[in-house]
């Protein structure tokens, strides 16, 4: 063996590009005893993210080799425009045109050789152009593009790449609409691949080149059909033969096989069938054992002469080989190598806070650490084809993928549409055909019309799957009736069901829906939950909460974790469901979107947008999915509390849970056959320190939270809430825009309380009110002592302040006194049909 550098070494990080050296090779380094290989470094790689110039315009004549961009803002790729106004609400971010350029100067050794650009996503339309000559267009904004750049991008000189990028609406281009934001920009990476003029085609879709066909996978024996499209770019015919070596990752030879030699004409194309049986194969097996073999293939360049004949390597593509047979059983579900496996996982977006879409490896890397860490064994790649970089991590850790394109909500009834998602989903295909964690190719998602426009796009989509990979499951996702005809088009059928959120009880709705599906058709149906899930605020709690509103702003924490409880043991319980899909692992940008106290943001996501907090629910699914050891106490944000009584709630793997309260043992341990543990305790005034363990695989684990028991001052500025936590009455909001405080409203007959109201030793003389109400508004807001129909201390008219969103200021003499700790009651009375906002109230002396 030599020491030649493997061709997947990436590097980056110079402001000129950075340089993976290309060394000729006139046969492969194999070893003496030929047990070992590794691929010859052939191909040069090149990163461009570094020294672009930007702005955020339609400029004209800024292709042009000589165009002053000097006053643009230099930026480095990954990038996108709409990392701020994209998440901040109002679906009012920008969607136009921007513009990059880049002057570049390649090494003079890439002369004579082939030279593509590749764009790894750029949303959603983009021209290229180099020294000012157009190199093309490309539609969609998730898959990976080249362009053939030779005799255009010129080694040893400076050049100039200039990309008009548009993420403006597009008949033309799914998706048309979607419940998340679509970020502008140059949001993956750029470079410069070189190849020989006899190489392995590289504008197939942008794919490998290199397809890897498994059948009859089995413990036995596996075969491998490996296609090679190859391109003869010189000016002379070409005899080549393939060389196909599978090896271990360590580089032991598995198979050595060669093509026979044929003849491929000067400026064209051809392929090269092999089939190769490898006995006794490690098999991919999931998170068990995600066994990866490499397929590296060679092409030669075969000259006879009378005086001998010359063999000259001139290229060199090495994929990754995860040998598996797949399947699904309307009965019992998914079948990975034979064996059943219950697929439970997430679905993933690409954002995260600050940088929006524009993330990078490491970025994609901690995702899917957290997906690690709560025992996920599937990830549902919504809604679009993502970066390789995720397809990898799912190839290299075992997480079974379901990948799909863009095309969400709704379709236009056109060829150009027709033929744009077409593309997309080919695109998807090739690029990503030899990911063996790749089971399923999803061709949609919540279509909103089950029209004849719609239904002829989805048939057509079901046949480009079977062409092009009929080895692999097709499926689509459906929000519509179990009937449509959407759902209809593919293999197997996911639903994204919301019973206890949009609709419906989360309880047992779910669990009902499903059975009746399974039992009440002519013909059996593979069923997965696609999506499913509710949102939550890790700053709002409330003990046991009802479901909040959908569009309100107010989405306790609780209220996630009990729904994920619920929603799960019904899933469990199912084997016909092939796979479940929460929705969503993150919390993530979706500007149309105004709820739960954070505008921009779909907050049904288990971990918050910025990867900092695991939401309590992250833990229920941990302590259920994980074989690592689990004890989390919930709730453990709510830390100021003014209730005493409550509960303790814990989420573990552990057959027994001991707890204690400020050191008081709250009894024996605790066992539990749902892996919830609960105790009822009454927290004492200050701080309360609850403290939990259990023994897990033989290490005893501990959690611990404090929890403070305050009281409200009456002197203090007390805001009206979103949702009252101690009557539990749920309120209207509108946002005040003068404070920054949410109100709340109350109509006739209402009553807000307010525990432990501290008013000190000397009564207050006074109470300010901050109120807005209608035209129609009557009577007065009383604030009484313990009861709804307690003391009377004060009544404060109502009457029309201009609207319900015109604010004034109220004060009422106390008729009263009050001293002391109270529960505070505000209850509003009157015959006006308006209700009233109340932004806040404090007592002075």
């Amino acid at each position: 063996m030599t020491n030649c550098p493997s061709r997947r070494v990436v590097l980056g990080g110079l402001a000129g590009g950075v340089l993976a050296s290309v060394v000729g090779s006139s046969l492969a380094q194999v070893s003496a005893a030929v047990s070992t290989y590794r691929a010859p470094n052939l191909r040069t790689w090149i990163g461009l993210n570094g020294g672009w110039k930007f702005t955020k315009s339609d400029v004209s004549g800024a292709e042009a080799k000589g165009f002053n961009d000097s006053e643009w803002t230099s930026i480095n790729i990954p990038h996108t425009w709409n990392a701020d106004d994209g998440a901040d609400g109002g679906n009012n971010y920008y969607r136009g045109v921007g513009w990059y350029r880049r002057k570049y100067t390649p090494p003079s050794s890439l002369d004579g050789k082939m030279l593509f650009l590749q764009f790894a996503g750029v949303n959603q339309v983009a021209d290229v152009w180099v020294n000012g000559t157009h190199l093309g267009q490309h539609k969609g904004g998730y898959s990976r593009f080249r362009f053939d750049a030779t005799g255009t991008l010129n080694p040893g000189q400076e050049n100039v790449i200039a990309v008009k990028v548009s993420n403006a609406k597009d008949p033309d281009v799914a998706p048309l609409s979607a419940d998340y934001t679509f970020d502008g920009g140059i949001y993956r990476n750029v470079s410069l691949w070189a190849v020989d003029k006899l190489a392995v085609r590289m504008l197939d879709y942008a794919g490998p080149g290199v397809y890897l066909k498994q059948s009859n996978v089995t413990a036995a024996s596996a075969t491998v059909t490996v296609t090679t499209k190859l391109w003869n770019n010189n000016s002379t015919d070409r005899n080549v033969y393939v060389r196909t070596v599978i090896t271990k990752a360590d580089g032991t030879i598995v198979k050595d096989e060669k093509s026979t030699e044929k003849k491929i004409t000067a400026a064209s194309g051809s392929q090269v069938t092999q089939t190769i049986t490898i006995t006794n194969p490690s098999l991919w097996n999931g998170l068990a054992d995600p066994y990866l073999y490499n397929a590296n293939v060679e092409i030669h360049d075969v000259v006879h002469n009378p005086s001998g004949d010359t063999d000259t390597v001139t290229d060199v593509v090495t994929e990754r080989l995860g040998l598996r047979s797949i399947a699904v059983d309307p009965d019992n579900g998914f079948y990975l190598n034979g064996k059943q496996l219950s697929l439970h996982g997430v679905n993933l977006h690409q954002d995260r806070a600050v940088k929006a879409w524009a993330v990078n490896d490491a970025d994609h890397t901690e995702d899917f650490d957290l997906i690690k860490e709560i025992g996920a064994n599937a990830i549902r790649m919504a809604h679009y084809q993502h970066d390789q970089k995720d397809y990898n991590l799912a190839d290299e850790r075992g997480l079974v993928v379901w990948a799909e394109i863009p095309l969400i909500d709704k379709v236009t009834n056109s060829a150009a549409f027709t033929d744009s998602t077409k593309d997309q989903l080919r695109e998807l295909i090739r690029q990503n055909y030899n990911h063996p964690s790749i089971a399923f190719w999803g061709i949609g998602n919540e279509q909103g019309s089950d029209d004849d426009a719609t239904n002829n796009l989805l048939d057509a989509l079901a046949a480009v799957v079977t062409s092009e990979d009929p080895d692999r499951i097709s499926t689509y996702a459906s929000h519509l009736g179990d009937a449509a005809r959407v759902g209809l088009h593919t293999q197997t059928c996911g639903f994204n069901k919301y019973y206890g959120w949009y609709y419906g009880s989360k309880d047992s709705d779910l669990g009902d829906w499903a059975d009746k599906l399974h039992t009440d058709i002519n013909a059996p149906r593979k069923v997965a939950v696609s999506e499913y899930g509710v949102g939550a605020n890790t700053t709002q709690h409330y003990l046991n909460p009802p479901k909040p509103t959908p569009g309100g702003q107010w989405h306790p924490e609780e209220y996630q974790s009990l729904f994920h409880e619920a929603a799960w043991k019904q899933l469990t319980d199912r084997p016909y469901i092939w796979g479940s899909f929460v929705w969503s692992m993150f919390d993530f940008a979706s500007d149309g979107r105004n709820e739960g106290d954070q505008p921009g943001i779909n907050d049904k996501g288990l971990v918050t947008r910025d990867r900092a907090t695991r939401k309590d629910a992250f833990y229920w699914f941990k302590a259920n999915w994980a074989s690592t050891p689990t004890l989390y106490i919930t709730s453990r944000r709510w830390t100021h509390r003014t209730v005493a009584s409550t509960e303790i709630k814990v989420y573990s793997n552990a057959s027994t849970v001991t707890a204690t309260l400020n050191g008081d043992s709250l009894g024996d341990p605790s066992s539990s056959a749902d892996r919830i543990f609960k105790w009822p305790v009454t927290l004492q005034p200050g701080d309360n320190i609850v403290t939990v363990k259990a023994t897990i695989d033989g290490t005893t684990q501990t959690d611990t939270v404090t929890w403070t028991l305050d009281d409200r001052s009456a002197s203090s500025k007390i805001q009206a809430e979103d949702f009252d936590e101690q009557s539990g009455t749920k309120l209207y909001n509108a946002t005040d825009t003068g404070s920054g405080l949410y109100a709340g409203s109350i109509s006739p007959g209402d009553s807000l309380a307010y525990y432990n109201v501290d008013f000190g030793a000397t009564s207050p003389s006074t109470v300010t009110t901050r109120i807005a109400s209608g035209a129609t508004a009557t009577g007065t807001i009383q604030y009484r002592l313990d009861s709804p129909t307690g003391t009377i201390i004060a009544s404060v008219p109502v009457s029309n302040t201009g609207g319900w969103q015109t604010w004034t200021t109220k004060s009422a003499t106390l008729s009263e006194q009050a001293t002391g700790k109270h529960k505070l009651y505000l209850t509003c009375t009157g015959t006006g049909g308006d209700f009233v906002n109340i932004n806040w109230f404090q007592f002075q002396s």
